[in-house]
C-alpha cells in the first residue's frame, strides 16, 4: 500500500544502527488542518538519506508504505517512509496562510462594480 501526504517538518533523528547490516531513521511532521497531527515516520537501510535535503520547518511531501507485524501477540504499525519532497514556498508563508482567515474582499462604498450604475447612485428610499 503506497500513500503520501504533506506536512512541516517537525524534527528529523540521527540514524540508528539496530545491527550490523540494519539500520532506521525516525522524523515527525506537522500536519495541516483545524487538528494538526504530529506523524512519526521510519526510513530504512539505504533510504536514510532521503530526508538530509531537507530543514526542519520546510514543508514536505512524505510518499510512504504502511507496514503492520505482529511479535508475541502484540501488533505494531510503521509509516515506512520511501521519497521526501520539499515542496515550493517558505515555511513563513506556509505558517502565515495557516493562520490567516479566508477574508473576503474589502470594497468601498459606493463603488462601481461593473453594475453600469453611476458610482454615486443609492437605492434606498430613506
Amino acid at each position: 500500500m503506497s500513500f503520501e501526504t504533506e506536512g512541516i517538518l517537525h524534527k528529523k533523528y540521527e540514524i540508528e544502527s539496530k545491527s550490523a547490516s540494519f539500520q532506521t531513521r525516525e522524523f515527525v511532521i506537522t500536519t495541516d488542518g483545524t487538528y494538526p497531527q504530529f506523524v512519526k515516520f521510519q526510513l530504512t537501510q539505504d533510504k536514510c538519506g532521503v530526508i538530509d535535503p531537507c530543514n526542519e520547518g520546510e514543508k514536505v511531501k512524505v510518499y510512504f508504505d504502511l507496514r503492520g507485524r505482529e511479535w508475541q501477540g502484540k501488533y505494531f504499525t510503521n509509516l515506512n517512509a520511501w521519497k521526501v519532497e520539499k515542496v515550493s514556498g517558505t515555511s513563513a508563508e506556509i505558517q502565515n496562510a495557516a493562520t490567516m482567515p479566508n477574508l473576503p474582499p474589502v470594497f468601498e462604498e459606493n463603488q462601481d462594480m461593473g453594475s453600469g450604475l453611476p458610482a454615486d447612485f443609492d437605492d434606498l428610499p430613506f
